[in-house]
C-alpha cells in the first residue's frame, strides 16, 4: 500500500499526484478536473474544488470520467485519486473531511446523491432499534441511521475507513460504535444486533459471499438486508469481482440458513433475510 504525502494542497501517492491549483498549459480537461502525465509517468490531476464543493457523489462523477476515457485504471489508482481530491480541496486534512462528510450527508438527505435511493430503500427495511453497519466504508449509511435515533454499530476492514468515520461521528454528536472487523469472521456476538446491513459489499468479494451472509445471520435477531448494484461488467475501480443479477440473489439464499427470504429489485438487488432463530 502506498504512503501518500501532502503538502501545500497537493498529494502524492505512488500513483497519482493530485494538486489544487491553476491548470498548466498542455493538460487536458475532463469535467472540472485537467490531467497530464509529468516526466516520470505519473498520472499529474489538477482542479479547483473546495469544501464547499467536495462530496462523495460529485467526486465519483469526476473520477469516472476519467476512468471511462482510459486515464484513470483500477482500484488503487481511483482510490487515490479520490483521497487525493477530498484532502486538496481545503487547507488541513480535518476541515476537508469535515466538509466531504457534510456535504455528502446533505447529498443523500436531498435526493441529489445517486445513492439516496439506496439508503432510504434501506432505512425502511430496518427492525428493531439495534443496528449493525458491515462493510461501512466511509460510514454514510451508520450515520444517517444514527441520526434517524437507531442504536448504530458500524465494523470494516480498513482501519483508515473506521478512523474516518469514528472522527465524523463524534464532530456531529451522533453514536455510532465503530470496531475493524472482516465480514467473514464478525467480531459480534450471536444476536447482538436486530438488523444486520451489507449494503454493496458482497460484490467487493471474490468469494466467501456465503461466509459473510451466514456471520450477517447469526449476529442479527430479526433481519439482515442485503443489497447489490447489478452491472453488465463489475467496476475495476469500484473493488468489484463479481457480475450479479437476480439469479445470484437466488442461489446465495438457498445456501444460507435462514427461516424466510425476500427478493426484488430497487436501484440493484435486494436480499432481505429472517435469521434461523426468529
Amino acid at each position: 500500500m502506498s504512503t501518500p504525502t501532502l503538502l501545500r494542497r497537493r498529494y502524492d501517492s505512488k500513483s497519482v499526484v493530485v494538486q489544487h491549483s491553476s491548470i498548466p498549459p498542455g493538460y487536458r480537461r475532463s469535467g472540472l478536473l485537467a490531467w497530464a502525465h509529468d516526466e516520470t509517468g505519473t498520472l499529474d490531476i489538477r482542479h479547483a474544488l473546495t469544501t464547499d464543493a467536495i462530496s462523495d457523489a460529485l467526486m465519483i462523477d469526476e473520477l469516472v470520467q476519467l476512468v471511462n476515457t482510459g486515464v484513470l485504471s483500477g482500484q488503487q489508482q481511483f482510490e487515490d485519486a479520490a483521497i487525493g481530491l477530498i484532502l486538496t480541496c481545503g487547507d488541513s486534512p480535518d476541515s476537508c473531511w469535515q466538509a466531504f462528510y457534510r456535504n455528502s450527508l446533505a447529498e443523500l438527505e436531498s435526493g441529489r446523491s445517486p445513492f439516496a435511493p439506496i439508503h432510504r430503500r434501506a432505512l425502511s427495511l430496518l427492525r428493531g432499534p439495534r443496528v449493525l453497519e458491515v462493510g461501512s466504508c466511509f460510514g454514510f449509511f451508520a450515520l444517517r441511521a444514527a441520526a434517524a435515533g437507531f442504536d448504530v454499530s458500524a465494523c470494516d476492514i480498513s482501519p483508515g475507513a473506521v478512523t474516518l468515520l469514528g472522527t465524523a461521528a463524534g464532530h456531529m454528536d451522533l453514536a455510532v460504535h465503530t470496531r475493524v472487523g472482516n465480514a467473514v469472521e464478525l467480531p459480534y456476538p450471536n444476536d447482538s444486533a436486530d438488523t444486520v446491513t451489507l449494503i454493496h459489499l458482497l460484490e467487493h468479494l471474490p468469494d466467501q459471499v456465503d461466509i459473510a451472509i451466514n456471520e450477517a445471520l447469526r449476529v442479527a435477531r430479526r433481519r439482515v438486508v442485503i443489497a447489490v448494484p447489478f452491472e453488465e461488467v463489475p467496476s475495476p475501480h469500484f473493488g468489484h469481482h463479481q457480475q450479479l443479477t437476480s439469479e445470484t440473489l437466488v442461489t446465495w439464499a438457498a445456501h444460507a440458513d435462514h427461516r424466510g427470504a425476500r427478493i426484488f429489485t430497487d436501484h440493484g438487488g435486494w436480499l432481505v433475510l429472517q435469521p434461523p432463530g426468529v
